[in-house]
């Protein structure tokens, strides 16, 4: 028996239409891992921690700050965060607070107590570098999955890990960066490694996230944090210590009229 041309393509159309239709985008793909991501890391309710940020100039020349941390995990908003500097004298009581919003600008504030003053930190400023760092402030908010568009780039293994590449767009207004691209581990879905690209789109900095532990059932925290500036050869490493999980904290452990005060 012989079938018409027509007729054989139409049929080979039909019994494609059902993989057609469940084939995801790499828009949605990269949206997907980045929402698994942030359900994975959820119900930690707060967080305390200790850590050491080391300064590092292009020459090699290293400074030591000491630095408490804590923060509050917020249903249906970004997260709050709290940092007071210990050490050394000339920031001892510097304390950073920050408030993370998903659909408007983050609220961020500075409490320098040489000027016995409370900074706002406009939204203007927010890709400027916090405390001569390598991290700017924009780095420092939990990052909400509306802050961002998403693309799934590839999968590739990274120093024998698998992993998933995306690509992600910052989509508030005066960020530093164009985009972002993030090797997210396929098991704890937590990034290993984040390349930030700035305004003319080239390659500014590089973070490396290290030795990363399950604190929580699916609660998974690095101990080493390493950002490398690739256009001034500076960097800065953050070594945290002392993680607790679930210690009580309120949101009025996060008020900017306390910020003085701050312990």
């Amino acid at each position: 028996m012989k079938y018409p041309l027509r007729s054989i393509i139409t049929s080979c159309l039909l019994l494609l239409l059902p993989a057609l239709a469940l084939a995801e985008s790499a828009e949605d793909k990269g949206l997907r891992i980045a929402t698994e991501s942030d359900k994975m890391n959820s119900a930690w309710s707060d967080q305390t921690a200790d850590l050491v940020m080391i300064l590092r100039n292009k020459q090699g020349d290293e400074a030591r700050r000491e630095i408490r941390s804590r923060s509050l995990e917020v249903e249906g908003d970004g997260d709050k965060s709290m940092s007071i500097f210990d050490t050394p004298a000339d920031v001892k009581g510097t304390a950073f607070l920050s408030f993370t919003h998903a659909l408007k600008p983050d609220d961020q504030w500075l409490y320098l107590p040489a000027l016995k003053r409370v900074k706002r930190i406009s939204s203007r400023n927010k890709s400027g570098p916090f405390m001569g760092s390598e991290f700017a402030y924009e780095d420092l908010t939990s990052q909400e999955i509306e802050k961002y568009s998403y693309k799934w780039l590839k999968d590739e293994s990274l120093d024998g890990q698998d992993t998933y590449v995306i690509e992600s767009y910052p989509a508030y207004t005066h960020s530093g960066y164009t985009r972002l691209i993030s090797w997210i581990h396929k098991g704890h879905l937590r990034p290993l490694k984040i390349e930030f690209y700035d305004r003319k789109n080239s390659l500014l900095k590089t973070l490396t996230q290290h030795d990363y532990k399950e604190y929580l059932p699916g609660i998974f925290r690095a101990d080493r944090f390493e950002m490398i500036n690739h256009q001034t050869g500076k960097s800065t490493t953050l070594n945290w210590d002392n993680y607790a999980f679930k210690t009580g904290l309120s949101s009025r452990d996060f008020d900017k009229n306390s910020l003085k005060r701050a312990r």
